[in-house]
Protein backbone atom coordinates (compact mmCIF):
# COMPACT_ATOMS: atom_id res chain seq x y z
CA UNK A 1 0.00 0.00 0.00
CA UNK A 2 2.84 2.39 0.92
CA UNK A 3 4.55 1.56 -2.39
CA UNK A 4 1.31 2.37 -4.26
CA UNK A 5 0.97 5.70 -2.43
CA UNK A 6 4.59 6.54 -3.20
CA UNK A 7 3.93 5.74 -6.87
CA UNK A 8 0.87 8.02 -6.92
CA UNK A 9 2.82 10.80 -5.19
CA UNK A 10 5.64 10.57 -7.72
CA UNK A 11 3.13 10.71 -10.55
CA UNK A 12 1.49 13.82 -9.11
CA UNK A 13 4.89 15.42 -8.63
CA UNK A 14 5.88 14.66 -12.22
CA UNK A 15 2.64 16.16 -13.53
CA UNK A 16 3.16 19.25 -11.40
CA UNK A 17 6.71 19.61 -12.64
CA UNK A 18 5.54 19.31 -16.26
CA UNK A 19 2.95 22.03 -15.71
CA UNK A 20 5.56 24.29 -14.13
CA UNK A 21 7.92 23.72 -17.02
CA UNK A 22 5.19 24.55 -19.52
CA UNK A 23 4.37 27.87 -17.87
CA UNK A 24 6.63 30.87 -18.47
CA UNK A 25 7.37 33.73 -16.05
CA UNK A 26 4.61 36.33 -15.86
CA UNK A 27 6.82 38.91 -17.63
CA UNK A 28 6.87 36.69 -20.74
CA UNK A 29 3.11 37.05 -21.19
CA UNK A 30 3.72 40.52 -22.60
CA UNK A 31 5.59 40.32 -25.92
CA UNK A 32 7.03 43.63 -27.14
CA UNK A 33 7.53 43.39 -30.87
CA UNK A 34 9.54 45.79 -33.02
CA UNK A 35 8.32 46.30 -36.59
CA UNK A 36 9.73 48.22 -39.56
CA UNK A 37 7.27 49.62 -42.09
CA UNK A 38 8.01 47.01 -44.78
CA UNK A 39 4.93 45.10 -45.83
CA UNK A 40 6.59 41.68 -45.59
CA UNK A 41 7.64 42.38 -41.99
CA UNK A 42 4.17 43.74 -41.21
CA UNK A 43 2.65 40.50 -42.60
CA UNK A 44 4.85 38.05 -40.70
CA UNK A 45 4.62 40.13 -37.52
CA UNK A 46 0.81 40.00 -37.81
CA UNK A 47 0.93 36.21 -38.11
CA UNK A 48 3.09 36.00 -34.98
CA UNK A 49 0.78 38.40 -33.12
CA UNK A 50 -2.39 36.46 -33.98
CA UNK A 51 -0.75 33.20 -32.91
CA UNK A 52 0.53 34.66 -29.64
CA UNK A 53 -2.72 36.42 -28.77
CA UNK A 54 -4.66 33.19 -29.15
CA UNK A 55 -2.06 31.40 -27.04
CA UNK A 56 -2.82 33.74 -24.13
CA UNK A 57 -0.10 36.34 -24.68
CA UNK A 58 -0.41 40.11 -24.99
CA UNK A 59 1.44 41.67 -27.92
CA UNK A 60 2.44 45.28 -28.32
CA UNK A 61 3.90 46.32 -31.67
CA UNK A 62 6.20 49.34 -32.00
CA UNK A 63 6.93 50.59 -35.51
CA UNK A 64 10.29 52.29 -35.88
CA UNK A 65 13.42 52.50 -38.03
CA UNK A 66 15.62 49.42 -37.85
CA UNK A 67 18.36 51.11 -35.79
CA UNK A 68 15.76 52.11 -33.18
CA UNK A 69 14.41 48.55 -33.12
CA UNK A 70 17.88 47.10 -32.54
CA UNK A 71 18.46 49.69 -29.82
CA UNK A 72 15.15 48.73 -28.23
CA UNK A 73 16.21 45.09 -28.06
CA UNK A 74 19.50 46.16 -26.49
CA UNK A 75 17.83 48.41 -23.90
CA UNK A 76 15.08 45.94 -22.88
CA UNK A 77 12.37 48.11 -24.43
CA UNK A 78 11.58 45.44 -27.04
CA UNK A 79 11.73 41.64 -27.04
CA UNK A 80 11.56 40.45 -30.66
CA UNK A 81 11.92 41.60 -34.26
CA UNK A 82 10.86 39.42 -37.22
CA UNK A 83 12.45 41.48 -39.99
CA UNK A 84 16.26 41.27 -40.10
CA UNK A 85 17.03 41.29 -43.82
CA UNK A 86 20.52 39.96 -44.45
CA UNK A 87 22.60 41.49 -45.98
CA UNK A 88 20.54 44.71 -46.41
CA UNK A 89 20.57 45.41 -42.66
CA UNK A 90 24.04 44.02 -41.91
CA UNK A 91 25.74 47.37 -41.39
CA UNK A 92 23.06 48.59 -39.01
CA UNK A 93 22.91 45.45 -36.89
CA UNK A 94 26.68 44.73 -36.84
CA UNK A 95 27.54 46.88 -33.78
CA UNK A 96 24.73 45.27 -31.76
CA UNK A 97 25.86 41.74 -32.67
CA UNK A 98 29.50 42.56 -31.93
CA UNK A 99 28.56 43.79 -28.46
CA UNK A 100 26.28 40.77 -27.80
CA UNK A 101 23.34 43.13 -27.38
CA UNK A 102 20.96 41.20 -29.67
CA UNK A 103 20.54 37.55 -30.67
CA UNK A 104 19.86 36.42 -34.24
CA UNK A 105 18.04 33.06 -34.36
CA UNK A 106 20.05 30.31 -36.06
CA UNK A 107 17.57 29.38 -38.80
CA UNK A 108 16.24 32.16 -41.08
CA UNK A 109 12.47 32.53 -41.26
CA UNK A 110 12.81 33.15 -45.02
CA UNK A 111 15.51 31.69 -47.27
CA UNK A 112 14.49 32.71 -50.79
CA UNK A 113 14.45 36.50 -50.61
CA UNK A 114 16.20 38.93 -52.97
CA UNK A 115 16.89 42.65 -52.74
CA UNK A 116 18.67 44.74 -55.37
CA UNK A 117 18.04 47.45 -57.96
CA UNK A 118 15.24 46.89 -60.44
CA UNK A 119 13.64 48.52 -63.48
CA UNK A 120 10.34 48.14 -65.38
CA UNK A 121 10.54 45.45 -68.07
CA UNK A 122 10.38 48.00 -70.92
CA UNK A 123 13.48 49.71 -69.47
CA UNK A 124 15.33 46.39 -69.45
CA UNK A 125 14.19 45.80 -73.03
CA UNK A 126 15.61 49.21 -73.88
CA UNK A 127 19.08 48.15 -72.77
CA UNK A 128 19.30 48.87 -69.03
CA UNK A 129 19.97 45.38 -67.71
CA UNK A 130 23.04 45.72 -65.48
CA UNK A 131 24.40 48.12 -62.86
CA UNK A 132 26.99 49.25 -65.40
CA UNK A 133 24.17 50.29 -67.76
CA UNK A 134 22.59 52.80 -65.35
CA UNK A 135 24.97 55.66 -66.05
CA UNK A 136 24.49 55.26 -69.82
CA UNK A 137 20.86 56.31 -69.42
CA UNK A 138 21.31 59.10 -66.87
CA UNK A 139 19.22 61.59 -68.86
CA UNK A 140 16.30 59.17 -69.33
CA UNK A 141 16.41 58.37 -65.61
CA UNK A 142 16.57 62.03 -64.62
CA UNK A 143 19.78 61.25 -62.75
CA UNK A 144 17.77 59.62 -59.95
CA UNK A 145 17.74 56.27 -58.15
CA UNK A 146 14.70 55.65 -55.97
CA UNK A 147 15.36 54.11 -52.55
CA UNK A 148 13.29 53.46 -49.47
CA UNK A 149 13.16 55.18 -46.08
CA UNK A 150 16.22 57.10 -44.80
CA UNK A 151 18.65 55.18 -42.60
CA UNK A 152 18.17 51.77 -44.20
CA UNK A 153 21.01 49.51 -45.26
CA UNK A 154 19.63 49.53 -48.81
CA UNK A 155 19.95 53.29 -49.05
CA UNK A 156 23.40 53.14 -47.49
CA UNK A 157 24.48 50.83 -50.32
CA UNK A 158 23.13 53.20 -52.96
CA UNK A 159 24.76 56.23 -51.29
CA UNK A 160 28.09 54.44 -51.18
CA UNK A 161 27.93 53.68 -54.90
CA UNK A 162 27.22 57.34 -55.62
CA UNK A 163 29.96 58.61 -53.29
CA UNK A 164 32.55 56.23 -54.75
CA UNK A 165 31.38 56.87 -58.31
CA UNK A 166 30.96 53.11 -58.62
CA UNK A 167 29.45 52.15 -61.99
CA UNK A 168 29.81 55.84 -62.94
CA UNK A 169 26.98 56.85 -60.61
CA UNK A 170 28.81 59.85 -59.09
CA UNK A 171 26.38 62.41 -60.48
CA UNK A 172 23.20 60.58 -59.45
CA UNK A 173 20.75 61.55 -56.70
CA UNK A 174 19.23 59.10 -54.24
CA UNK A 175 15.52 59.79 -53.72
CA UNK A 176 14.61 58.55 -50.22
CA UNK A 177 11.05 57.78 -49.12
CA UNK A 178 9.07 55.03 -47.46
CA UNK A 179 8.09 51.84 -49.26
CA UNK A 180 4.67 53.21 -50.25
CA UNK A 181 6.10 56.49 -51.52
CA UNK A 182 8.75 54.78 -53.61
CA UNK A 183 6.28 52.35 -55.15
CA UNK A 184 3.86 55.20 -55.94
CA UNK A 185 6.66 56.99 -57.80
CA UNK A 186 7.53 53.82 -59.73
CA UNK A 187 3.89 53.18 -60.63
CA UNK A 188 3.51 56.75 -61.90
CA UNK A 189 6.61 56.29 -64.07
CA UNK A 190 5.28 53.00 -65.46
CA UNK A 191 1.90 54.58 -66.23
CA UNK A 192 3.69 57.28 -68.24
CA UNK A 193 6.14 54.80 -69.78
CA UNK A 194 9.00 56.74 -68.22
CA UNK A 195 12.35 55.29 -67.25
CA UNK A 196 13.04 54.63 -63.57
CA UNK A 197 15.49 52.57 -61.51
CA UNK A 198 14.57 51.67 -57.95
CA UNK A 199 15.29 49.37 -55.02
CA UNK A 200 13.19 46.21 -55.45
CA UNK A 201 12.79 43.02 -53.50
CA UNK A 202 10.95 39.75 -53.15
CA UNK A 203 8.76 38.74 -51.40
CA UNK A 204 6.56 41.64 -52.38
CA UNK A 205 3.42 42.18 -54.47
CA UNK A 206 5.44 44.48 -56.75
CA UNK A 207 6.58 41.26 -58.42
CA UNK A 208 2.93 40.39 -59.10
CA UNK A 209 1.45 43.83 -59.79
CA UNK A 210 4.23 45.25 -61.97
CA UNK A 211 6.36 43.79 -64.74
CA UNK A 212 9.87 44.40 -63.49
CA UNK A 213 13.39 43.06 -64.01
CA UNK A 214 16.21 42.87 -61.47
CA UNK A 215 19.56 44.25 -62.59
CA UNK A 216 22.62 42.00 -62.72
CA UNK A 217 26.34 42.71 -62.41
CA UNK A 218 25.93 44.31 -58.99
CA UNK A 219 29.42 43.34 -57.81
CA UNK A 220 27.82 42.26 -54.52
CA UNK A 221 26.70 45.79 -53.57
CA UNK A 222 23.56 44.29 -52.04
CA UNK A 223 25.16 40.96 -51.19
CA UNK A 224 26.31 37.90 -53.09
CA UNK A 225 24.36 36.25 -55.90
CA UNK A 226 22.72 39.46 -57.15
CA UNK A 227 21.13 40.41 -53.87
CA UNK A 228 20.11 36.96 -52.63
CA UNK A 229 18.87 37.48 -49.10
CA UNK A 230 17.50 35.83 -46.00
CA UNK A 231 15.21 37.18 -43.31
CA UNK A 232 15.70 36.22 -39.66
CA UNK A 233 14.18 36.79 -36.24
CA UNK A 234 16.18 38.87 -33.77
CA UNK A 235 15.54 38.90 -30.02
CA UNK A 236 16.97 40.38 -26.88
CA UNK A 237 20.17 38.43 -26.10
CA UNK A 238 18.78 36.35 -23.22
CA UNK A 239 15.20 36.04 -24.46
CA UNK A 240 15.35 32.32 -25.29
CA UNK A 241 16.43 31.56 -21.74
CA UNK A 242 13.81 33.82 -20.17
CA UNK A 243 10.88 32.97 -22.45
CA UNK A 244 11.51 29.56 -24.08
CA UNK A 245 7.94 28.95 -25.25
CA UNK A 246 7.70 32.18 -27.28
CA UNK A 247 11.23 31.54 -28.55
CA UNK A 248 10.21 28.07 -29.73
CA UNK A 249 7.35 29.59 -31.72
CA UNK A 250 9.67 32.17 -33.28
CA UNK A 251 12.16 29.49 -34.30
CA UNK A 252 9.31 27.47 -35.88
CA UNK A 253 8.10 30.37 -38.06
CA UNK A 254 9.40 29.47 -41.51
CA UNK A 255 7.92 31.14 -44.61
CA UNK A 256 8.49 31.12 -48.37
CA UNK A 257 8.58 34.19 -50.59
CA UNK A 258 5.42 32.98 -52.35
CA UNK A 259 3.55 32.66 -49.03
CA UNK A 260 4.57 36.11 -47.86
CA UNK A 261 3.70 37.72 -51.18
CA UNK A 262 0.24 36.15 -50.96
CA UNK A 263 -0.30 37.63 -47.51
CA UNK A 264 1.04 41.03 -48.54
CA UNK A 265 -1.41 41.63 -51.39
CA UNK A 266 -4.51 42.29 -49.21
CA UNK A 267 -2.44 44.29 -46.71
CA UNK A 268 -1.35 46.61 -49.50
CA UNK A 269 -5.03 46.88 -50.43
CA UNK A 270 -5.51 48.43 -46.96
CA UNK A 271 -6.93 45.39 -45.18
CA UNK A 272 -6.01 45.09 -41.49
CA UNK A 273 -2.83 42.95 -41.15
CA UNK A 274 -4.23 40.92 -38.24
CA UNK A 275 -7.42 40.14 -40.18
CA UNK A 276 -5.30 39.02 -43.12
CA UNK A 277 -3.15 36.86 -40.83
CA UNK A 278 -6.20 35.25 -39.23
CA UNK A 279 -7.73 34.44 -42.63
CA UNK A 280 -4.43 33.06 -43.88
CA UNK A 281 -4.02 30.81 -40.83
CA UNK A 282 -7.59 29.55 -41.26
CA UNK A 283 -6.83 28.60 -44.86
CA UNK A 284 -3.46 26.96 -44.07
CA UNK A 285 -4.01 24.61 -41.10
CA UNK A 286 -0.96 22.53 -42.03
CA UNK A 287 1.35 25.53 -41.53
CA UNK A 288 -0.44 26.45 -38.32
CA UNK A 289 0.24 22.97 -36.89
CA UNK A 290 3.86 23.04 -38.05
CA UNK A 291 4.53 26.42 -36.50
CA UNK A 292 2.94 25.42 -33.19
CA UNK A 293 4.73 22.07 -32.91
CA UNK A 294 6.24 21.80 -29.44
CA UNK A 295 4.57 25.06 -28.37
CA UNK A 296 2.01 25.51 -25.60
CA UNK A 297 -0.39 28.26 -24.64
CA UNK A 298 0.87 30.60 -21.92
CA UNK A 299 -0.82 28.44 -19.30
CA UNK A 300 0.68 25.22 -20.68
CA UNK A 301 -2.18 23.87 -22.83
CA UNK A 302 -2.26 22.66 -26.47
CA UNK A 303 -1.44 25.76 -28.53
CA UNK A 304 -2.46 24.30 -31.90
CA UNK A 305 -5.92 23.35 -30.64
CA UNK A 306 -6.48 26.75 -29.02
CA UNK A 307 -5.42 28.74 -32.09
CA UNK A 308 -7.39 26.56 -34.52
CA UNK A 309 -10.58 27.14 -32.51
CA UNK A 310 -9.94 30.90 -32.47
CA UNK A 311 -9.20 31.39 -36.17
CA UNK A 312 -12.14 29.24 -37.25
CA UNK A 313 -14.73 31.26 -35.33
Amino acid sequence: MKRFIRHISCGVLMLSSTALLAAEPAKCQSVRMGVVSWTDVIATSAVAEVLLQNMGYEVKQTTAAQQIVFGGLRDDRLDVFLGYWKPAMDKNIAPFIAANQVKVLDSPSLNDAQATLAVPDYVAAGGLKTFADIAKFKDKLGGKIYGIEPGTGANAGIKEMIEKNQFGLGGFQLVESGEAGMLAAVQRAIKRNEWVVFFGWTPHPMNINMKIAYLTGSEDVFGANEGAATVSVVTAPDYATRCPNVSKLLSNLQFTAAQESEMMVPIMDRKAPNDVAKAWLKGHPEDLKRWLSGVTTFDGKDAAAAVQVAVNK
